[in-house]
């Protein structure tokens, strides 16, 4: 067997100098690794491949080398080493198949040609002669002979950074046909990976006889290129993971480019027949073809595959990280199909159905809503049932805190208030989608209009609160979205039902798919990157969950806030009976709402009045936990705990009490540390309450009401999908009209643009036309 263990040994002095600078990648767990498992069936789904033990990363040669095939791209594969580095120090055992050798080779042979015939050249003819030089055609052997040992050279520079020493092995085909070689060559990996060594094995392209058509024998795949070594190591040494690294983002059912070419994102065996390849890459000597027949062998003799880019810069950097952390990255090979479609089937058959919800009218969408409610309360049992089997598994997980147990709670009271609501809404939604927003005459016979129109296919992402499910189903149907539904596995059984009862309803006017329940195996983040196919995300859900989603989406409109911290001021003009009454209700009436207050504000000239013993009186009969703010807690001898942020939105019984000189001071504080939700003025002074109203820069601002009131069902609006703090397209709670968009028509008579040229015979009128109430398109 051709082979070469280099262990950790000394550089030759012109690789000593060697320094590549790290590239910076994403935070990833530096946990040791512990979860062997036999080897014998490959992973089924992406979220298994944390599991992976033993891993192969095939590097195609147009990872390795730069874009003119002479040389190593050496940034990038500096970002590879890095990964690599990283999984083999969490207790990972990796291997990389490599190509570059002969990419290597032909920079060092052409420097040493240019070199030899300067020099002649020089000698002879004079410098003026240089430039007419010819570089002749490299035979790969010899430059795979002369780039081997400088490209193992640069990997031990590389990995020495991360104190992991790494051994080179050549292989050709006869290794794996001789059985004392197979042998040999499985005991040398295996000691490798014993002592914690990263083996570094290529196919001996010195050697090797260039590669014959169909030489597979039956049953064993041969080595024909990078991919079947990679694909035939894996197998060998009972690999749990091959990544096949290449400069495309994955496998593509026609060829990557054109028109209707789509990213498959999971392969399975027998799906060959719909796949349509392209040409080669620019170097190498495989193809897709040839990654996808590997991949299946690979896959067939229990290891699992993902074929993925590595070539682009803003992945590359986490690209094999990505991976092994189960991210939708690339294309993954299974043997297992699932029972259901995948989320991209779901969202174009929700698109399709979308397009025929948004055709039908507006009292037929009406239907399906009053359906939708009478569903609601009709299966009430059937509902609280499945609550019930969620909040006690989410109690005894001791993973949730008291507020998200509160949200995930239903309840009688709340099936028939999300009913009414829903009834509510399908009276007043029946002028939405198509209605004339403006109406123009551009010239004679020659008009434009403005109408609202669905925005296409929504992505509702939240946690707990299986009560948003009907809510925001009912608001797709009324407005003619599409909607994707992404609810937390803390509320499977609850959504599962929920969501049936929604289908129900939509078939009664053959639009079932219109709204599609999204596996809890998904990942947030992987949904978040379908830019091509989504088109407004909506989380509802903790603070956390709001800032998770709006950093992960790529491409994507995100509608929603990141926190609730709403304020209650109290005025030093307050009525006594207003302020406990309006303080008790916006804290106590739902401490887990986002528009529950968190922080009350009172004026300095109430402190040791009666008003302010009574609220405080109220709260802790309330067993609400006061933190005091610094000013306030400057006023105490013996004060309450002081608070670690005056910006703290608790979600539970606990709230921050400071104190303010003036309504411009408590406007100040807002700004500060509010979250442009909600904010309250209590007092009985108008002109103050004007002002305050006016300045405060908030989705709501309310005068002598609770926060609480800040809410699409209590606003009128029958229902919400939250409430937003963006300044622009949606701002507060978010019903109908902020899932709807405009388009413009124009309708015209042959018109050309060059009618109204300087010469043309026709001149625009721009008039702007009455639009009666109620017109539609």
């Amino acid at each position: 067997m051709f082979a070469r263990l280099n262990l950790c040994s000394h550089l030759p002095s012109r690789f000593r100098q060697v320094s590549v600078t790290p590239v910076s990648i994403r935070t990833f767990s530096q946990a040791k690794f512990s979860h062997p498992r036999s080897h014998g069936k490959s992973f089924a789904h992406r979220s298994d491949l944390r599991q992976a033990k033993r891993i192969v990363v095939k590097l195609g040669s147009a990872v390795v080398t730069r874009g003119d095939e002479c040389g190593l791209a050496l940034g990038r594969l500096a970002s590879i080493v890095e990964q690599v580095a990283m999984l083999q120090n969490q207790g990972r055992e990796m291997m990389i198949v490599t190509s570059g050798a002969v990419a290597f080779g032909k920079q060092r042979l052409r420097h040493e040609i240019l070199l030899s015939q300067s020099v002649r050249q020089a000698l002879h003819s004079g410098q003026n002669q240089l430039k007419e030089m010819a570089i002749p055609v490299l035979e790969a052997r010899a430059c795979a002979a002369a780039g081997q040992s400088g490209l193992m050279a640069l990997y031990e520079a590389m990995f020495t950074q991360y104190s992991i020493c790494t051994a080179q092995i050549l292989v050709t085909n006869l290794d794996f046909h001789d059985e004392q070689k197979r042998r040999n060559l499985n005991s040398t990996l295996l000691e490798l990976l014993r002592m914690n060594i990263v083996p570094i094995i290529n196919t001996n392209d010195a050697v090797v006889p260039p590669p014959v058509p169909s030489s597979d024998m039956q049953g064993v795949i041969s080595i024909k290129d990078n991919d079947s070594l990679a694909a035939r190591l894996a197998v060998e040494m009972k690999v749990d993971l091959l990544i096949a690294l290449s400069d495309v983002q994955g496998l593509y059912d026609s060829p990557p480019g054109t028109d209707d070419a789509k990213l498959i994102d999971i392969f399975y065996p027998g799906d060959q027949q719909s796949i349509t390849y392209g040409n080669k890459s620019r170097v190498g000597i495989g193809g897709m073809e040839a990654k996808v027949k590997a991949a299946l062998w690979a896959l067939q003799g229990g290891s699992s595959v993902v074929i993925a880019n590595g070539t682009d810069p803003k992945v590359t950097g986490h690209v094999i990280t990505d991976i092994v952390e189960g991210k939708k990255v690339g294309t993954f090979f299974s043997e297992v199909k699932p029972a259901g479609p995948t989320v991209e089937q779901q969202t174009e058959m929700a698109r399709h159905a979308g397009r025929t919800l948004a055709s039908l009218l507006p009292e037929q969408r009406g239907e399906i809503i009053c359906a939708l409610a009478d569903l609601l309360t009709e299966k009430k049992d059937e509902i609280l049932s499945a609550n019930k089997r969620d909040m006690e598994i989410a109690t005894a997980s001791g993973r949730f805190s008291q507020a998200l147990i509160d949200r995930l709670s239903l309840s009688t009271a709340k099936l028939n208030s999300l009913a009414i609501g829903l009834r509510q809404l399908a009276t007043s939604s029946r002028d939405s989608v198509g209605r004339v927003l403006r109406r123009t005459r551009i010239a004679n016979n020659l008009e434009l209009e403005q109408i609202t129109v669905p925005i296409g296919v929504l992505l509702v992402i939240f946690e707990s609160r299986p009560d948003c499910l009907p809510q925001v189903s009912a608001l797709a149907i009324a407005s003619g979205n599409a909607l994707l539904l992404k609810g937390g596995k803390e509320a499977s059984n609850t959504n599962r039902i929920l969501h049936q009862l929604t289908q129900e309803a939509l078939s009664i006017h053959g639009v079932t798919d219109a709204v599609q329940l999204v596996s809890t195996r998904e990942e947030v983040e992987d949904l978040c990157r379908l830019d091509t196919i989504i088109d407004l995300i909506i989380p509802r859900g903790s603070s956390q969950l709001v800032r998770d989603i709006q950093r992960a989406a790529k491409g994507i409109p995100v509608l929603g806030h990141s926190e609730g911290v709403c304020h209650v001021y109290i005025d030093s003009e307050a009525s006594i009976d207003k302020a406990v009454d309006i303080v008790r209700d916006s804290k106590c009436d739902y401490p887990a709402a986002c528009n529950a207050m968190e922080t009350l504000l009172i004026h300095r000239d109430l402190l040791r009045t009666a008003m302010f013993d009574q609220i405080i009186d109220m709260l802790r009969t309330e067993h609400v936990k006061i933190h005091a703010g610094p000013r306030f807690a400057s006023y105490l001898t013996f004060s309450p705990s002081e608070v670690k942020s005056l910006r703290t939105e608790y979600g539970e019984l606990e709230c921050c009490i400071e104190v303010v000189d003036s309504m411009e001071e408590a406007v100040d504080h807002i700004h500060k540390y509010g979250s442009s939700h909600t904010d309250v003025i209590v007092t009985d002074n108008e002109e103050t309450a004007a002002q305050f109203l006016q300045q405060v820069d908030s989705a709501c601002v309310f005068w002598n009401s609770s926060s609480r009131f800040a809410d699409g069902y209590r606003f009128g609006l029958g229902a919400e999908v939250g409430i937003s703090t963006s300044r622009i397209h949606a701002r507060g709670p978010v019903g109908l009209e902020g899932l709807l968009t405009t388009k413009w028509v124009l309708r015209g008579e042959g018109h050309t643009a060059a009618d109204f040229s300087e010469n043309g015979s026709m001149k625009y009128l721009h008039e702007n036309i009455p639009v009666p109430q109620g017109s539609f398109s």
